[in-house]
């Protein structure tokens, strides 16, 4: 098969729905020659910032000279940027011809009665098979949902398990309450492994604690209290931090919003864990300049300039917040035209809560996918908020729209929702 059809017969498998649970994929890797068991894995679940964190990692491990793999979800414009090699998507040669292989094994297993695998787990056998095949030395892999049920759950000893912030979203799947979403998560916890745990609110720490305590892994908590932050705006961030005793001074980050500071802390404390705990070498100047380097597109990115035009990816209500924050902080001096589109199984009412006071005009599209609010159904919730709302359902319009009724000295903001923003990205680009 070409790319193309490698891309029909990948999300053809979407019809199979979205099934938690280690059989399927397990049975199918097994079939492929174990590849995921081949790999040095650094496995990273949460609620937010997982991408953040995945991308700071495998940019540090990268400038230290190491062939590091990124498997991360979903994709913004390509496809192929859900399975990087240091910073290079998959060639689409390379994604065809695994796809083929993937796909007699999968005709095997349904052969042999066993259920076809869903769309994320034809993706992720696909990445695990690619990685091992390239022999890289660190896979840095982000879980797709939760953790415990999970495709990529399948990796059985982790270097370090990482848990960035855990808050309410896919509660369809993983639970009403903190506590049993933290569960989920803590999930990827396995025996006699290292975790390293973003600081989190009571109720998850004791899931994790007592997740760790039963699994024999020491448990790292992240702390905050060292940082000092130098400089802080919609550019760059320089700060100061000190991670188990290693002191690290002015790090300059190009990811805005003080959450990524938190972010790149508690990537440098993964990677101060595999140095003391593995023996990993790391350069200081490794450190600096992977931090320096790293990117991670569709996080309050600058796409254009004047307007000043930003792209943000925040779609629950631990995303939200961080956005309000980063708005009261970095954007608190322009005057802010919003462009909005939301999936309808989110949080809207406590995304627009939050969110729609703090902008002067908006503009409502509808994201291409199936679960999008109709722009209309938005409009009205956000009328309680602010008036000045125009209606634009193609994303391409929404983005004339918005340059159309923003001043050049003024900010477009995209918001809302991953699956507007990549699109929202290319057509920016033409």
């Amino acid at each position: 098969m070409n790319y193309q059809q490698a891309l029909d017969f990948i999300h053809g498998t979407y019809k199979f729905g979205s099934k938690l649970g280690l059989e399927n994929i397990q049975y199918l890797l097994e079939l492929l020659g174990n590849p995921h068991q081949k790999l040095k894995v650094i496995h990273v679940a949460g609620t937010n910032g997982k991408g953040s964190t995945s991308s700071l990692i495998h940019s540090i491990l990268k400038e230290a000279d190491y062939k590091v793999g990124l498997y991360t979800s979903p994709y913004l414009e390509t496809f192929t940027e859900r399975i990087q090699i240091n910073g290079i998507n998959i060639p689409e040669e390379r994604l065809a011809e695994t796809t083929t292989l993937v796909q007699e094994k999968i005709l095997q297993m349904v052969e042999e009665g066993k259920n076809h695998p869903t769309e994320f787990e034809v993706v992720t056998a696909i990445a695990f098979y690619y990685y091992a095949e390239e022999k890289v030395d660190f896979l840095v892999l982000e879980v797709g949902l939760g953790g415990r049920l999970d495709a990529t759950n399948v990796v059985e000893n982790p270097l370090i398990s990482v848990i960035t912030p855990i808050g309410y979203d896919h509660m369809q799947y993983l639970g009403d309450t903190l506590d049993k979403i933290a569960f989920e998560k803590g999930g990827i916890i396995k025996e006699n492994s290292y975790v390293v745990v973003y600081p989190q609110g009571e109720e998850v720490v004791n899931v994790l604690e007592g997740l760790c305590k039963e699994k024999n892994s020491p448990m790292l908590m992240v702390d905050f209290n060292d940082i000092e932050n130098h400089t802080s705006n919609i550019e760059q961030q320089i700060f100061s931090t000190n991670i188990l005793g290693k002191t690290y001074k002015n790090i300059k980050i190009y990811l805005a919003g003080l959450h990524q500071i938190h972010n790149t802390t508690t990537a440098l404390a993964v990677v101060e864990t595999l140095k003391e705990k593995y023996s990993v070498y790391i350069s200081d100047d490794a450190v600096y300049k992977g931090l320096e380097a790293a990117r991670w597109p569709g996080r309050m990115e600058i796409i254009k300039r004047e307007p000043l035009s930003i792209i943000d990816g925040a779609h629950n209500i631990h995303g939200a917040v961080a956005l309000q924050k980063s708005i009261e902080t970095l954007l608190k001096d322009y005057s802010i035209t919003l462009v909005i589109g939301m999936l309808a199984d989110k949080d809207v009412e406590g995304y627009l809560e939050l969110i729609v006071p703090l902008v002067k005009k908006v503009v409502v599209t509808e994201p291409d996918n199936p679960r999008a609010m109709e722009a209309e159904v938005l409009a009205e919730k956000i009328s309680k908020y602010n008036k000045d709302i125009h209606i634009a359902k193609k994303i391409a319009s929404s983005v004339d729209k918005a340059l159309e009724i923003t001043e050049k000295s003024d900010v477009i903001l995209f918001a809302g929702s991953l699956y507007m923003i990549g699109e929202v990205r290319s057509v920016m680009k033409e």
